[in-house]
């Protein structure tokens, strides 16, 4: 594996963090999130078994912690069955190609997403102009060129399965990028969102740096196309879920869970969408 595997040429870490880097927090009993920088990974498994996955790929050179979050959680020599990711954006398979290299292991992503995967295609470009804060601003130096992974990544099952994910189902939630997914397990209602919601004000630095709690639509520098992506929070809200990990925030749970997102569906418009932007139709 790894031969013809590259990032884009503008790859390159971000020198933007939060007061929640580092820390991990157990959600469920097999499902744990980890804050790099200002994004999260979710290694989704029982660390009794062993046997688990590792839910999109964190930030340029983050590799190594990531090894490490992985060893200190299901022991050394451990190694995820398989990488699934949310969305293919440089922030969530910002370490990917070395993480494949280490363990060997498959990818898979929607297939609306893989050419942005395999060098095909690029992401429109992030708006810096869109109303918001300063990582808004920042965001026209966002890593932007589109990753390949070759054929080391494939198209999820069409049934909405998920390889090594019993019991969870992905659901297609386009808008932030065209083949975006969360994944979702009905039984007690645990949510992956990804970037189809957030749980801290993405757009603005003080709000990521605190990460203080509040939910709101997908990062605005970065979403396309706002119909779509609120669509899809209303199917994530129809699901009414009971825990939910998103890429960017503390996790949110219970009534709280609820309320926010009856709220987010009500007042979409105003939360959620820019006032101005290039996407903004």
């Amino acid at each position: 594996m790894g031969k013809e595997m590259n990032y884009g040429e503008d790859y390159k870490s971000i020198p933007a963090t939060s007061i929640s880097s580092g820390m991990g927090i157990s959600v469920l009993p097999d499902l744990y999130c980890h804050t790099i920088q200002i994004v999260n990974i979710h290694l989704v498994g029982d660390p009794e078994t062993g046997d688990f996955v590792l839910v999109d790929a964190g930030m340029p050179d983050s590799a190594d912690e990531i090894i490490s979050v992985i060893e200190e959680r299901f022991g050394k020599e451990s190694r995820p069955k398989a990488i699934i990711l949310t969305h293919g954006h440089f922030d969530h398979v910002g370490s990917i190609i070395e993480l494949i290299n280490h363990y060997n292991i498959p990818v898979y992503a929607h297939e609306l997403e893989l050419p942005f995967l395999t060098g095909v295609k690029r992401y429109p470009e992030p708006d810096s102009t869109v109303e918001g804060g300063m990582v808004a601003k920042m965001s026209k130096m966002f890593p932007n060129e589109p990753i390949n992974l070759g054929n080391n990544v494939e198209m999820l099952p069409a049934d909405g399965s998920i390889p090594h994910m019993p019991g969870f189902k992905w659901i297609h939630t386009p808008g932030h990028t065209p083949g975006h997914v969360s994944l979702f397990r009905e039984m007690d209602g645990a949510l992956i969102v990804g970037d189809a919601f957030v749980t801290v004000k993405q757009d603005e630095l003080y709000k990521v740096i605190t990460q203080k709690q509040e939910i709101n639509g997908p990062p605005r520098y970065l979403t396309t196309d706002w119909h779509a992506a609120k669509e899809s929070v209303k199917k994530l809200a129809a699901l009414r879920p009971q825990a939910a990990v998103t890429g960017h925030g503390l996790p949110m749970t219970g009534e709280t869970l609820s309320e926010s997102l009856d709220k987010l569906v009500r007042d979409f418009d105003k939360i959620a969408v820019p006032d101005h932007g290039k996407y903004i139709n």
